[in-house]
Parts: C-alpha cells; sequence; structure tokens
C-alpha cells in the first residue's frame, strides 16, 4: 500500500486504467489507479514488484526475501530506537532520517 500511495503522489496527476475485466475480480485492488495484487506461497517469506509500463515498453523493480534473517538489521534498529519514541512509530524511514524524503 505505501508503495502504491507514493507512486500515486509521484505521479501528480490522477489516471484511471481499463475499467473491463474478461474474469471477475483479477485486476487486484486499486490505490489511487495503482492496481495492487497479491501472492501467498509457500516458502516465500516476502515479495514486492512494481511493473511501470509506457507504450510499448515496461520496466521492472524486484525484491524477494526468501529467509526471515533479511529483516533482523531493521529489527534490531527498532528495538535500539523504541525508548526514545513515544507513540506510535510507522516503517523504518523515520527511523533512517528518511521521513521527510519528498517523491
Amino acid at each position: 500500500m505505501a508503495t502504491a500511495e507514493r507512486m500515486a503522489k509521484a505521479r501528480g496527476e490522477s489516471w484511471e486504467g481499463p475499467g473491463g475485466e474478461s474474469i471477475e475480480g483479477v485486476r487486484g485492488g486499486d490505490v489511487s489507479g495503482i492496481r495492487i495484487h497479491s501472492v501467498r506461497l509457500p516458502g516465500l517469506v516476502a515479495h514486492q514488484e512494481v511493473i511501470f509500463g509506457g507504450t510499448g515498453q515496461t520496466l521492472t523493480l524486484r525484491h524477494d526475501s526468501m529467509q526471515r534473517v533479511s529483516f533482523m538489521p531493521g529489527v534490531i534498529l527498532a528495538v535500539k530506537e523504541v525508548i526514545h519514541r513515544p507513540g506510535l512509530t510507522v516503517g523504518l524511514e523515520p527511523l533512517l532520517g528518511l521521513d521527510e524524503v519528498e517523491v
């Protein structure tokens, strides 16, 4: 959701893709015109794939985590910082000084 929201913000203009579906419900969720699909598979801890499309071309960015150990640096950082942050902190961006980054 966060990726889709940032993509929509960076786009700067509203956009809506094709509305029709050949099979009901196959187009996934919609966040400001960004389609989101969810796949759950055994052994796949986390996977994110972002596909940008233009006329006659696509650009794909993909990230896979096969083991939960890949999340440990972020978990350790959050544990160390929790005493300095009253209330709720969402994501690692504020801990990394990225909460003010404009897209």
